[in-house]
């Protein structure tokens, strides 16, 4: 069997810290990390008003680069507090980190830098990561597994939907014409797909009796297809629920947030001692 060499102490004082959230002092960094990316999206969105921008450019600036030397400075500490830096610097959260860290140090090389604020809104996405608070863990995981089993479902729920957006669409191509702006069938279901979703932009409308006959049973159908998708996650949703209250009364298994600190994969089980991954010890 092959032999893992144990990290130093304060490596797996670090990994316990950046990548855990069972410790109190896990908890308070997620706490101000949550904190910090919600300030730092907060202030891309002013930057985005000319006049707050020019009346406190050098207050957003300051603060901006106080947010981004701290998840610069995290970013460091994840890879040195993992064995195996490169699966990290490669994964999902991993890209998002780099991007989201990466735009103000960019701004100073590259013209053209206001494009970097829809990247440094990426920084939304690491909520996900500190949303693995154990009180989470278990809601998301149910939520997961519905979306999962509802997907064929779903799938051929929006194929009914496009096949009568397409039929719908070329009636009302017939109907109403050039004159009423339905100047193409593509146009028309463009039309369709716009009143079946009751978003209604009001930039096409019907003119005559039969065309606006149409239009009433599209929105009275929009309505019932929003509900559909509701409901399939929603049944899939209670099933799953159903199915884990049985299995929670037969055995008793808990997952927590430790992160193994080699492949930092998650989800293992509280008397766990080895990663069920990659078999590092935990």
């Amino acid at each position: 069997m092959k032999e893992h060499k144990p990290q130093s102490k304060w490596k797996n004082k670090l990994h316990e810290v950046i990548y855990e959230a069972d410790t109190p002092s896990g908890k308070l960094f997620d706490i101000v990390l949550f904190i910090l990316i919600i300030i730092s999206v907060i202030l891309v969105m002013l930057e985005s008003v000319d006049e707050f921008d020019q009346r406190y450019h050098k207050t957003l600036l300051t603060l901006e680069w106080v947010i981004t030397i701290f998840f610069t400075l995290e970013y460091i500490a994840r890879l040195i507090s993992i064995k195996k830096p490169l699966k990290y610097v490669f994964s999902f959260y991993g890209i998002i980190d780099f991007l989201s860290t990466i735009p103000l140090y960019l701004s100073y090389i590259l013209a053209g830098s206001q494009v970097l604020l829809a990247v440094r809104a990426f920084r939304l996405l690491r909520i996900f990561r500190i949303l693995k608070l154990v009180k989470f863990m278990g809601e998301a995981s149910q939520l997961q597994s519905a979306l999962k089993a509802s997907r064929a479902k779903i799938a051929v729920f929006i194929y009914v939907v496009l096949i009568l957006s397409v039929i719908m669409g070329t009636l009302m191509y017939l109907v109403e014409g050039d004159k009423a702006g339905f100047t193409s069938i593509p146009r028309s279901i463009y039309w369709t797909i716009v009143t079946l979703t009751t978003v209604g932009y009001g930039d096409i409308a019907p003119q005559t009796n039969l065309g606006q006959l149409l239009a009433t049973v599209i929105m009275i159908l929009g309505y019932g297809i929003i509900a559909v998708p509701t409901g399939i996650v929603t049944a899939e949703f209670t099933r799953n629920k159903k199915n884990k209250e049985v299995d929670d009364k037969s055995v008793l298994v808990h997952v927590n947030t430790q992160a193994c600190p080699s492949c930092s994969i998650e989800g293992h089980r509280d008397d766990a001692t080895h990663c069920f991954n990659c078999g590092h010890p935990l």
